[in-house]
């Protein structure tokens, strides 16, 4: 029996989304890409690839930020909640953000996944998605305000 709806992500999501977001051990928050007015820009900027999943009381149990540049496509914050997990929600909303970034005309997409977090990894490889060897990852910081600090629950 099906008890959750997966649908678009608006920004009246976020307070649900955040409290998720809270809720998970070792997830990574930055403090000005994840505020509201953050995710408020990356949705108006990305609209109708991101997703979440919502049960039957109106409570976000999942959520995916899908986003492109016109080139590549791109997963943050994938999560579900804990006592939602292993009902195919993971992989509902994966499947709802690469329609979506199909119909855009994207063909690659990628995601990051902490080296520590095996649960994450676990679901990425069972479905079927490649972890790259041949490349290194590299990033710039240019606001240093914009600070990930990390769930400790």
């Amino acid at each position: 029996m099906q008890n959750y709806t997966i649908r678009p992500m608006t920004a009246e999501d976020y307070g649900g989304l955040y409290a998720l977001w809270m809720t998970i051990k070792g997830f990574g928050i930055r403090s000005i890409d994840d505020s509201r007015e953050g995710v408020e820009r990356f949705l108006a900027r990305n609209p109708g690839t991101s997703v979440v999943a919502q049960n039957e009381e109106g409570s976000i149990v999942g959520g995916i930020l899908c986003g492109h540049d016109g080139r590549r496509g791109c997963l943050y914050h994938v999560c579900v909640r804990e006592d939602y997990r292993r009902l195919g929600i993971g992989k509902a909303m994966v499947v709802f953000c690469m329609n979506a970034l199909k119909k855009e005309q994207i063909n690659k997409v990628s995601l990051i996944a902490f080296t520590t977090n095996d649960i994450g990894n676990a679901f990425w490889n069972r479905i079927g998605w490649t972890r790259r060897l041949d490349l290194n990852y590299y990033d710039f910081t240019l606001n240093e305000a914009n600070i990930t600090a990390f769930n400790r629950q």
